[in-house]
């Protein structure tokens, strides 16, 4: 693999680094550098974090560097002949006693979508996550939000990632909102996490549990009639029940725990 550089009357003097990258990190490479150890041939003396983008990875999605046995920062400064593993965010277990590459997990889980996760928002929302949505989103206002709110931010644009700013990202490989949500679930390991029935997956704001004659003009007679619970939205006012569709959700619930 070759970082591209234009042509100059003085060629800067080329250098080689040897690579290899693990687990889900491979998703962002060609096929032929996956799971392997490869040469990478730069100029200069770039950092390590502007390499590894160099390559194709976001620096979101990077959570220890290794270079010749020494774990460093992204401030690193490679200069050709070391060797650099790359691994990805760890959930599993405790790396603190090397240089973590960003903030400590996100303990209260929130998170804003791109545009082109309409269809997720509301399954994460139905779940009880806080998930910020709208398909007007300019890239840098989802990366400003994010910083300023603490939230992941889930993309299926794998440059959103390599903004400087962004902190805690995750790039989507599936692209049906189903598979999606088990992805996403799987992994940040949010299988005990789950508050259903709490937020509103048109809005996301919280729901309220409200006396049935509150909402009678909001709801058909025969729902009026049939059930006794009600819950209305704090911000868009939208009234909920538990209906025939409820027991189905709850499955769904109880199969995404144990995924």
């Amino acid at each position: 693999m070759k970082e591209k550089t234009g042509n100059t009357n003085h060629e800067p003097r080329k250098r080689i680094s040897g690579f290899r990258f693990y687990e889900e990190l491979n998703d962002f490479l060609p096929p032929e550098y996956r799971k392997k150890q490869f040469e990478y041939e730069f100029t200069g003396t770039p950092s390590i974090k502007n390499t590894i983008e160099a390559i194709g990875i976001p620096h979101a999605e990077v959570d220890l560097i290794v270079i010749n046995g020494n774990s460093v920062d992204f401030d690193f400064l490679i200069r050709g002949g070391e060797f650099v593993s790359v691994y990805p965010v760890f959930e599993n277990f405790d790396i603190s006693p090397v240089v973590r590459l960003r903030p400590k997990p996100l303990r209260k889980t929130k998170f804003i979508v791109d545009v082109n996760l309409g269809k997720l928002a509301p399954k994460l929302r139905l779940l009880g996550f806080d998930t910020l949505f709208r398909n007007d989103y300019e890239d840098d206002e989802i990366v400003r939000i994010a910083g300023t709110e603490k939230r992941i931010i889930l993309t299926r644009d794998k440059g959103l990632l390599k903004h400087t700013e962004v902190t805690h990202g995750y790039w989507l490989r599936n692209d049906n909102p189903k598979m999606q949500l088990r992805e996403v679930v799987n992994r940040l390991q949010l299988n005990n996490c789950f508050q259903p029935f709490t937020r509103c997956s048109n809005c996301n704001n919280f729901l309220e549990t409200v006396n049935k004659n509150v909402i009678k003009t909001c709801v058909h007679d025969d729902t009026f009639g049939r059930y006794d619970l009600f819950w209305k939205c704090k911000g868009c006012g939208n009234v909920y029940w538990r209906g025939s569709h409820y027991d189905k959700i709850c499955e769904w619930v109880d199969e995404l725990r144990n995924i």
